[in-house]
């Protein structure tokens, strides 16, 4: 796919008269100053809607622990293997090949159905009865929200101006906190009220427990949800940066290959037709390598649906290297050939193994712990997540957007802030025995990695050309969830198992199994430092590397 200058596009690409018009209509510019309509916030206020259902959806989870635990017989390592890997796996896997077609397709209509098969998964989960239906579930919940961040990224870059855009991230970004909170209040809630009701499940309708029902009332809403996201408007792709991407001509076309690409024997016609021999060796042995390594996993845990999870993730994740750099070596040099957009993904993405874990964690580490019930943790968790989350991520996304103005490195300073306290107050928060002390500094850590996210996600987008945010955002995320949420609650769990079968009282057992989790943060920490001499110059010779690597412009 080309990219012409902004003086050069059609009229139906976007430009028109020396006017940039987008969805909500023409946008004039004047001294570089856009004024946008009302249109952009509208499609922004949906956005996040959407966003907010994505981890409704996914957070729910954490109150049902406890009930699922009890009622299908499943160990912590399970939990995790359900909330993490079971959807991590496939929301990396498909977020990936989703993010290639969002750059070449309607972005608007795959979110509107991703949204559609995501809240339908998400119903289902309401109907299983044991460990796998609900796995299978989890499996589909992960295969639809994959579509939804980076088409929703990319429409946001083309929505608002380059001034605007961490603030608008930053908005959307607050449906992590919102959805995570309402996810855990509703879940509480629920649970609640089905159990006044309904003492004796039996008696109950279809005979469903109260954390089946709670799965249906939050997926059904979803599905209406949807036919309202299919009425958004798409505006031109890269129309506010003045670099206009051409339509691919066959988009489903390039996904498939995509999804090809990541499954073995599948995907080597098309490395022996763009990348010959050599690329099908190269590939079939780290496939070798990768069963390997997941055999004697599974040989020390006696855990076969986790690592062949796992297996299957990073083989996903390196045969797409492969085929991008096969098919689009612009974008995949931009991606791992550059000194700082690789190493803030990668950063970044080991600060999340804390965060997931500790969000799904922290509930069942409560009723363990201090005896909470699951109302009470529900409730109080689930306002603070919504409330704090959400004022996190408006004061990341307008302080960055602020500070980058008398700063270049503004963006990357907040999110070293943010962490920093978020990890501070994570480890106050599990080594106090103080129950308001622990609600407090759980609260002050959700804040700041709230803070945080907002700037990571728009660094991310800022040092890639308009035509390949989607998948380098599709990218981030894959590499996020596989060690922050395919990794990270299922290691907890797991270390938790290991220290209540030697005799550890299980909140005790969980409490220190969360504090592992704390080590890796600090990882990821110390990586995005090391961006901090080049960030600067990365993000000015954008447009220059990508000519290096063979970009037409």
């Amino acid at each position: 796919m080309g990219i012409e200058a902004a003086g050069k596009a059609r009229a139906d690409e976007g430009m028109v008269g020396g006017a940039v018009h987008d969805a909500g209509g023409p946008v004039a510019i004047s001294d570089g100053q856009e004024r946008i309509g009302w249109y952009p916030y509208y499609a922004l206020g949906v956005l996040l809607l959407v966003y907010i259902f994505n981890f409704v959806d996914r957070q729910i989870l954490a109150v049902l622990a406890e009930d699922i635990k009890a009622d299908l017989g499943v160990s912590d390592a399970q939990l995790g293997f359900l909330y993490g890997t079971a959807f991590a796996v496939f929301y990396a896997t498909f977020g990936v090949a989703f993010g290639r077609l969002a750059d070449t397709w309607n972005r608007t209509k795959l979110i509107t159905l991703g949204l559609g098969f995501w809240s339908l998964m998400t119903t289902a989960s309401g109907l299983a009865r044991g460990f796998l239906p609900l796995a299978a579930c989890r499996f589909g919940v992960g295969v639809g929200e994959a579509s939804a961040s980076p088409a929703a990224f990319s429409l946001l870059y083309d929505y608002f101006p380059p001034r605007l855009r961490t603030t608008a991230l930053g908005i959307y970004s607050s449906g992590i906190s919102i959805g995570s909170g309402l996810g855990l209040f509703l879940g509480g809630l629920i649970l609640k009220a089905w159990a006044d009701h309904f003492p004796d499940p039996a008696l109950a309708p279809l005979g469903l427990r109260g954390w089946q029902a709670a799965f249906i009332a939050v997926g059904v809403p979803g599905i209406v949800m949807a036919l309202w996201v299919s009425t958004l408007r798409e505006p031109p792709r890269g129309g506010r940066d003045g670099i206009v991407s051409r339509d691919h001509p066959h988009p489903f076309r390039e996904t498939g290959a995509m999804l090809a690409g990541m499954v073995p024997l599948f995907n080597w016609p098309g490395l022996l037709r763009d990348g010959g021999r050599k690329a099908v060796m190269v590939n079939l042995v780290a496939g070798l390598a990768i069963i390997l390594s997941a055999a004697g996993l599974v040989q020390l845990t006696r855990d076969l649906p986790q690592w062949i999870a796992m297996a299957i993730g990073f083989y996903a994740v390196f045969s797409w290297g492969q085929t991008l750099a096969l098919r689009d070596p612009v974008v995949f040099g931009l991606l791992f050939r550059g000194r700082s957009l690789i190493r803030i993904i990668l950063g970044g993405s080991a600060t999340v193994f804390m965060l997931p874990a500790l969000m799904f964690w922290f509930v069942p580490f409560l009723q363990r712990f201090y005896g909470v019930n699951s109302g009470e943790a529900g409730a109080v968790m689930g306002a603070a997540y919504a409330g704090l989350g959400l004022g996190g991520v408006l004061v990341g996304g307008v302080v960055a957007d602020r500070l980058r103005k008398r700063l270049p490195k503004g963006k990357l300073i907040i999110w070293l802030a943010g962490m920093g306290t978020s990890l501070l107050a994570a480890f106050i928060s599990l080594t106090t025995h103080y129950l308001p002390l622990a609600y407090g500094a759980m609260f002050i850590a959700h804040f700041g990695a709230s803070v945080a996210y907002g700037p990571w996600i728009s660094m991310v987008n800022d040092l890639m050309l308009p035509r390949g945010r989607a998948t380098v955002s599709a990218f981030a995320y894959m590499v996020n969830t596989m060690i922050g949420i395919a990794l990270g609650p299922y290691l907890i769990g797991q270390v938790s198992d290991m220290l209540a079968a030697s005799g550890m009282q299980s909140g005790e057992a969980l409490r220190q199994a969360m504090l592992t989790g704390l080590a890796v943060t600090v990882v990821g920490v110390i990586v995005v430092l090391t961006v901090l001499r080049h960030f600067e110059e990365d993000e000015e010779n954008l447009v220059d590397r990508a000519k290096a690597l063979g970009e037409s412009m």
